[in-house]
């Protein structure tokens, strides 16, 4: 990246997280925390808790719990879960100082404009990026303009905690964080459960806006092929961008979503794993929905660039048809025109009444002609 917020100081041979000299102002990390909760055993533990503690807190709590430590390892009893709206470089600087997090892994949750991905660190942390998918109602789907809009969430998961960074508005997180306080049994799976609670909402949304789109397709398809529809080509073509907007969202998301279904099972328990798959099959459902969607507009393109060609060609030969017949009485209007004092007909006393005649009888012909061919 060429324009790193952070660089890396070597000791021992650990990276340490330094900022770069700004000239800007630095805003208190605090103002880019929108939630920092801690939970016991599906529990939500009274706060406030201070993001730079919090982690401090939770590992004591689990220390607590271990009775047998011959035990298998489990799902930690307590985690904390801190969720970020756009953090700037000195504020995820505090924050991966509290959570021991690589500096790469910190320019990527800086960075935002990232596809849906899945990233394993060896340091048990696994870095998940998925976009939320908005859909703007509107009018005539002959007036369609960025009705679809993306956002991004990006999500660190480790044993204890999860840290989930908001880069747009994502609303209906803020309902979702609220309903989910409440939810020991689901709180009870850790900090793998609060992301397939996340990640099975903003799939299912997926699947409405598919719904919604697969409206607006039809709509196009009922305008396009109308008897007597004026045809404008662009809003197929605005349409198939905000398809293939949508498709960059979703498309990537299966391999990020089967990875970590098959190879985090340190860090997703069974249960979530199964909770996982479901997720996965919707998300392929709506995958293969705005993918057809795709298909049959680029067909619709095809389709109405024929017709186009079809209405230019039937116009093209009615200016012929048109052309044709002004030439005949302009042919004639210019061999009379050229005052020559031997011509025919000059002096014949009803010359000019069979100029017209012959004028308006040819005219009369091939309009006859072109009618019968249908070029009228």
């Amino acid at each position: 990246m060429s324009n790193r917020l952070f660089r890396s100081n070597s000791s021992h041979g650990k990276s340490v997280v330094s900022p770069t000299p700004q000239t800007r102002l630095r805003v208190p990390t605090e103002r880019a925390v929108l939630h920092c909760v801690v939970f016991d055993q599906g529990e939500r533990v009274p706060g406030p808790h201070n993001f730079r503690s919090a982690l401090q807190e939770v590992r004591e709590r689990n220390a607590d719990h271990v009775v047998d430590e011959t035990a298998p390892p489990k799902v930690p009893d307590a985690f904390v879960w801190l969720d970020m709206s756009s953090p700037d470089g000195y504020q995820m600087e505090d924050v991966a100082r509290a959570f021991d997090i690589h500096q790469l892994t910190v320019e990527d949750m800086v960075t935002a404009h990232q596809r849906p991905k899945l990233e394993r660190f060896e340091d048990e942390k696994v870095f998940f990026v998925i976009r939320p998918v908005v859909y703007q109602a509107h009018g005539s789907v002959m007036d369609i303009n960025e009705i679809i809009q993306t956002e991004e969430l990006q999500i660190l998961l480790a044993k204890d905690f999860i840290i989930t960074i908001r880069h747009g508005k994502l609303h209906a997180l803020d309902k979702l964080a609220e309903h989910m306080f409440g939810r020991k049994e689901l709180l009870a799976l850790g900090p793998s459960g609060v992301l397939w609670a996340m990640t099975d909402v903003i799939v299912d949304e997926y699947l409405a806006i598919g719904a919604h789109l697969e409206d607006d397709v039809d709509e196009m398809e009922n305008a396009i092929f109308a008897p007597g529809q004026s045809i404008q080509i662009e809003n197929v073509y605005m349409l198939k961008r905000e398809i293939i907007e949508m498709r960059h969202a979703i498309d990537p998301l299966s391999t990020a979503l089967k990875t970590l279904i098959s190879t985090n099972k340190d860090l997703v328990p069974k249960t979530v794993r199964s909770y996982f798959r479901d997720v996965l099959d919707h998300q392929l459902l709506a995958a293969d929905k705005v993918g057809s969607f795709d298909e049959r507009l680029t067909s619709l393109i095809t389709a109405a660039a024929a017709k186009i060609s079809m209405q230019q060609n039937t116009d093209m030969r009615t200016i012929s048809a048109y052309a044709a017949i002004l030439a005949i009485p302009t042919a004639i209007a210019g061999i009379y025109g050229m005052n020559f004092e031997n011509m025919p007909e000059l002096t014949w006393k009803y010359g000019y009444f069979g100029v017209l005649g012959v004028m308006l009888g040819v005219i009369g012909i091939l309009v006859w002609f072109f009618r019968k061919n249908d070029w009228l």
